[in-house]
């Protein structure tokens, strides 16, 4: 049980993380785009370079958040090769549920 605490924490904060810096990129381009309208030459040659460097950031970043979230992957993959039958069955109650509550809006 404690196992699966931990995992639900580390999925959490991976998560949150993942949110943080996308959101920090977003912000960054959508600046840097602002301020590139009217540049040329020169200012237009930095700016791409700091564009290649944020994306060069956010590709790292992601590449670390799938390092850290691959004992979640793992852990999820046990579980369901252990338990297929209880995965199948949660599987159908959750079709079920959202099968009732689509039918119920029409």
């Amino acid at each position: 049980m404690a196992r699966k605490n931990a995992a639900l924490a580390d999925s959490d904060q991976i998560k949150d993380q993942v949110f943080s810096e996308l959101q920090s990129l977003i912000e960054e381009s959508e600046k840097l785009l602002n301020d590139s309208a009217a540049l040329v030459g020169e200012e237009a040659d930095s700016l791409r370079a700091q564009v290649s460097l944020k994306l060069k950031q956010a590709r790292q970043a992601a590449g670390s958040v799938r390092e850290k979230a691959q004992p979640v992957v793992n852990a999820t993959q046990d579980y369901i090769g252990g338990h297929p039958w209880q995965t199948v069955a949660i599987s159908a109650g959750l079709g079920l549920v959202v099968g009732l509550l689509l039918g119920r809006r029409n």
